[in-house]
C-alpha cells in the first residue's frame, strides 16, 4: 500500500476521535511524521484516507 501525506492547508470541518494503540505503532507513526515534518494526526489521517481510496476502487 503506497501513500501520500496529505497537505494540511486545505481545513474542512472535523470532529476529535480517539484511537488505542499500541507503543510500537505509535511510535512507528511518530517516526513518519518526523521524517516528513508533518504532524501524528496528519499521517495517520492520511493512511486512512488512501486505505478508503484503495478500498472503493
Amino acid at each position: 500500500m503506497s501513500f501520500q501525506i496529505k497537505n494540511t492547508k486545505q481545513r474542512v470541518k472535523h470532529i476529535y476521535k480517539t484511537l488505542y494503540i499500541s507503543e510500537t505503532l505509535a511510535s512507528k507513526i511518530d517516526n513518519m511524521a518526523f521524517v516528513n515534518s508533518t504532524s501524528f494526526n496528519n499521517v495517520v489521517i492520511s493512511m486512512i484516507e488512501a486505505c478508503l481510496k484503495e478500498d472503493v476502487n
